[in-house]
């Protein structure tokens, strides 16, 4: 969901390697307590008031749990058809059927706001939360303050943590109820801080932008997010199609593919013999063919992308992640 520091899917060959080996990990330069009263000092001086720092910085220790989550290192990588039946479930289609029955008239108004599509908006917020369900358990000043000072990755985190007070400061939520992932990730839609400062609205109008709790402004979000990252009104994402036999499956994307520009018409795909899965016509100017499965082992299922494709990207930079969301909303919203 933007920036975000951790969920940015590595794709290699066709599998989605779930974490990469660490740096040898360098100590901090100083004790906890005192980089906390650094980032005091430098808070007050860009304006957070004194009361909002005193809220969410007294009594702050480490998190031995956020750092043992971000040290983790597993051996093990997910094949597409894992990630994908894994987040493809009956329990979470059927779940998403009955929040877009729920929060059809909300998603209407964010469509003609953001000019984005309810599928793409189920999608993104049934893969990150399960519609809301399951938002993080982690005090987000506690786990950013964690990070920033451990070492990896300070600097990133720091200004997190710094987007974070100011957001505190804003009123748009208490300390106790900012919530997130271990890496900080908040709310429905798992937007880091940043990407709250850049793209949170406050859909209903009731002065704060509540990605917690506030489902209009959770799901505005998303789709302000998505309009801000090229989001093509009115046009899908893409479509699984059909490859004819003997087909030279080099043409497909690499697993970070190219600008939506350099693909070619969707016309030329047609002419090679590939079809729609569906049996309906290819649609689109232009498209990239994302064959997910290693390539080596045969492929099995295959997608023509559409430049709508590359906006869910960079909410997370994944080809496994944008399929599903794909996949996922036009399920739900069927």
């Amino acid at each position: 969901m933007s920036r975000r520091a951790l969920n940015h899917a590595a794709l290699a060959g066709g599998f989605l390697a779930l974490s990469t080996p660490l740096p040898v990990l360098a100590q901090p330069a100083g004790s906890f307590d005192a980089f906390i009263a650094g980032i005091r000092r430098e808070a007050r001086q860009a304006g957070v008031s004194e009361s909002t720092l005193s809220r969410a910085l007294s009594g702050l220790r480490p998190n031995d749990r956020v750092l043992e989550l971000d040290r983790r290192q597993p051996e093990f990588t997910i094949t597409w058809q894992q990630y994908r039946d894994g987040r493809l479930s009956s329990t979470r289609i059927d779940a998403g059927r009955r929040a877009y029955a729920d929060q059809r008239n909300l998603l209407r108004n964010v469509e003609a706001r953001f000019r984005v599509s309810p599928k793409v908006i189920m999608g993104i917020w049934g893969l990150e939360t399960n519609y809301g369900g399951f938002t993080g358990n982690f005090n987000v000043i506690e786990a950013l303050a964690t990070l920033a000072w451990e070492g990896r990755r300070a600097s990133f985190f720091k200004n997190e943590l710094m987007a974070a007070l100011r957001i505190l400061d804003g009123g748009h939520i208490s300390v106790d109820r900012m919530r997130g992932s271990y890496a900080g990730a908040m709310g429905q839609p798992q937007f880091m801080p940043s990407s709250f400062e850049r793209f949170a609205v406050d859909m209903d109008g009731d002065g704060r932008k509540d990605i917690w709790t506030d489902t209009a402004d959770a799901l505005g979000s998303i789709g302000h997010y998505l309009a801000r990252s090229g989001w093509r009104d009115g046009e899908s994402w893409g479509y699984e199609v059909v490859l004819p036999p003997g087909f030279n499956l080099s043409l497909a994307e690499p697993s970070r593919p190219r600008p939506a520009g350099e693909w070619p018409a969707v016309a030329e795909w047609a002419r090679m013999g590939v079809r729609r899965a569906d049996g309906g016509p290819l649609q689109g100017g232009q498209g990239g063919l994302i064959i997910p499965a290693n390539q080596a082992s045969g492929a099995n299922q295959a997608f023509l992308a559409l430049p709508n494709f590359h906006a869910i990207r960079r909410y997370n930079p994944s080809n496994f992640y944008a399929l599903t969301v794909g996949m996922l909303g036009d399920r739900v919203t069927a």
